[in-house]
């Protein structure tokens, strides 16, 4: 995970091109970046955010910021009011039981998701989401 002005990109490596590849998250514009070595790739991720910014700039229009700290969760009625009574029982609000629980299962190292969440990663996604802006970077 590379890290740079707030942003974050992430990582993989493709073993058949013998190249990293990177994708900055957390927001809907795509901004890509890649490179043959770690520090070539560490460049050219700052490059593709500068990029970003500048052209955000040049286009008049505020950049996208990563991670506001804001996302809607949708879960079961059943699941909504069992966290719901957790929470009046320790005293927080709904949203801190959950940020809490959240806090903690995202410090585990070993965290496995449940296997209904397992049995998801095999479904195919029925809508793509698009940029709505042009991908910036490789």
């Amino acid at each position: 995970m590379l890290k740079y002005k707030g942003y974050v990109g992430v990582v993989q490596f493709d073993e058949d091109a013998m190249i990293f590849h990177g994708e900055v998250v957390g927001l809907r514009d795509v901004i890509t970046f890649r490179g043959t070595t770690p520090a070539e790739l560490k460049k050219e991720f700052q490059v593709s955010i500068k990029g970003y910014l500048d052209w955000c700039k040049e286009l008049g229009q505020a950049p996208e910021k990563p991670f506001s700290g804001e996302f809607h969760l949708r879960m079961t009625p059943d699941l909504h009011a069992k966290l719901a009574l957790k929470a009046k029982a320790h005293g927080v609000s709904l949203n801190n039981y959950i940020n809490e629980a959240l806090e903690i299962t995202a410090e585990k190292e070993t965290y496995s998701p449940a296997p209904a969440v397992r049995a998801l990663k095999g479904l195919k996604r029925t809508s793509k989401v698009k940029s709505r802006r042009t991908k910036i970077g490789a």
